[in-house]
């Protein structure tokens, strides 16, 4: 997967954007304001720090060298994922459970506005 790709998949969930809080360089892909996925689009090799279940989230690392605790994150909660060394469908898979678990965790008056479209 590459760099748009990564981008406009990301773009594709219900209510996302894209933002850039912390300068150029670092994509911040958000919903309602939460972030579910950032990285430097155009470093070598593409990172992207994603949410996950604290269980899988070990698991994951466990199984995966191309998994590892999200780097600036919250360690329990996030991994940083090098996409280029995992298969497409797996890193979509990823980005679809970090997108997923930060919209459970939004205010019940906002689900029902994503549930809308």
């Amino acid at each position: 997967m590459k760099a748009q790709e990564l981008r406009a998949f990301c773009l594709e969930f219900n209510a996302a954007v894209e933002e850039f809080p912390f300068g150029p360089e670092t994509s911040v892909f958000k919903v309602h304001g939460k972030l579910f996925a950032l990285g430097a689009l155009d470093a070598e090799p593409l990172k992207v720090n994603l949410k996950c279940e604290p269980e899988i989230a070990v698991r994951l690392r466990g199984e995966y060298a191309a998994i590892v605790p999200g780097w600036h994150m919250n360690k329990r909660h996030w991994n940083t994922v090098t996409v280029g060394e995992l298969p497409d469908r797996m890193v979509r898979e990823l980005i679809e459970d970090s997108y997923d678990l930060v919209v459970a965790g939004l205010p019940r008056a906002d689900r029902l506005r994503l549930d809308r479209g």
